[in-house]
């Protein structure tokens, strides 16, 4: 009787542990700055209200870093008691909370763990909802991301020769507003093409046109001035982390396509900074592709847009660039680092584990 109560007791004590939500547990810290990164895990849109099933083929895949790219959360209210609770189902999620213990996590935030979709600078409640996003990923109170306008942040791991720099630009806090496509009048709002998140029907906003306004931002002058100061730090690998696709070809959504000037500054930026090795990797659009463009770029350019952790559209989506076919399943990324070989691998991996697409490309 007395080794069936041990028996009996050790096991509820092991299942209220098991279940206890992940506040009550240390995430895990960034590693040490000369640590050499071979794995590296991506990923965006995951609904918080919902079922979580990839975390297990995340976590089974062991990145030693994952990053994630915006809408990591719904918030899409100005309510900041809501900002917090969604945040709390996040942490609840038993596979989330698995990740956070074992795998450090860096992140950026897209439209809905910004506030409101599509929204941008005009949007009022963004400083309650950077505090909910820097208090939830555990931003040190010392930091910058917490005073200056936009949570944009870089990261930097390894030695000389194993250099990998991580480019997390703010695509929302001083994005001048969307321009809107008059050519497709009645449709406005995508008629019957509608956002199924809770079973609503409400029209996804847009469709949206490239903005011809020279003064039309994304990024805002600072964060310029500060992007091209990271580039022109010392790195063998330069990952850069886009909430929004930065090459697919225009597709009316949000993207970077929508600013071509910005675009082109970017690429002009790699350019004059003599910036070696950059990758893009992106999130928001629902579905999985590689985009590649290798025209007028100082070298071929890649980007591997990883949607969603949960979410996902079923909708044919248009774009000239891409490598392959596109994918409409729930999916993560990876980026291989093979330093003796010089390469890396980038793929993207379905919620049993298994590779969907991948790319080899040399380091130089």
């Amino acid at each position: 009787m007395q080794r069936t109560q041990f028996w009996f007791g050790g096991l509820l004590l092991w299942f209220v542990s098991a279940m206890a939500p992940s506040a009550a547990a240390e995430p895990r810290g960034l590693p040490a700055a000369d640590a050499v990164l071979t794995r590296i895990g991506f990923g965006s849109c995951a609904y918080e209200g919902t079922s979580q099933p990839i975390w297990k083929a995340v976590n089974k895949s062991a990145p030693e870093l994952f990053v994630f790219l915006g809408d990591n959360v719904y918030l899409d209210t100005r309510d900041p008691a809501i900002m917090a609770r969604k945040y709390r189902q996040l942490a609840d999620q038993r596979g989330f909370r698995r990740l956070r213990a074992n795998t450090a996590l860096v992140a950026i935030w897209d439209d809905h763990d910004f506030g409101e979709n599509d929204a941008g600078a005009e949007f009022p409640a963004k400083s309650a909802a950077r505090d909910a996003f820097l208090k939830f990923w555990n931003e040190p109170k010392s930091s910058a991301r917490w005073t200056r306008a936009g949570i944009y942040t870089s990261y930097v791991f390894g030695p000389a020769g194993q250099r990998v720099q991580i480019i997390l630009p703010d695509l929302r806090w001083n994005r001048t507003p969307l321009t809107v496509n008059p050519r497709f009048g009645d449709l406005q709002g995508y008629g019957n093409w509608t956002d199924q998140q809770e079973g609503s029907t409400a029209p996804i906003p847009g469709p949206y046109a490239r903005n011809p306004d020279r003064q039309a931002s994304q990024l805002g002058e600072a964060q310029w001035a500060w992007l091209e100061a990271q580039l022109r730090e010392p790195a063998d690998v330069r990952i850069i982390g886009s909430s929004l696709q930065v090459l697919a070809d225009f597709t009316g959504w949000e993207a970077w396509s929508n600013f071509p000037r910005d675009q082109q500054r970017l690429i002009g930026l790699i350019r004059d900074t003599g910036a070696r090795n950059v990758v893009f990797i992106s999130g928001d659009t629902h579905y999985g592709e590689l985009t590649k463009l290798d025209v007028n770029v100082p070298y071929p350019l890649f980007d591997l847009t990883s949607s969603g952790l949960t979410e996902v559209w079923k909708v044919p989506v248009p774009n000239a660039l891409r490598e392959g076919e596109s994918f409409h399943q729930a999916n993560f990324g990876r980026i291989d680092i093979d330093w003796p070989g010089q390469t890396m691998t980038l793929s993207l991996r379905d919620e049993s584990g298994g590779v969907l697409l991948a790319k080899q490309l040399p380091i130089r």
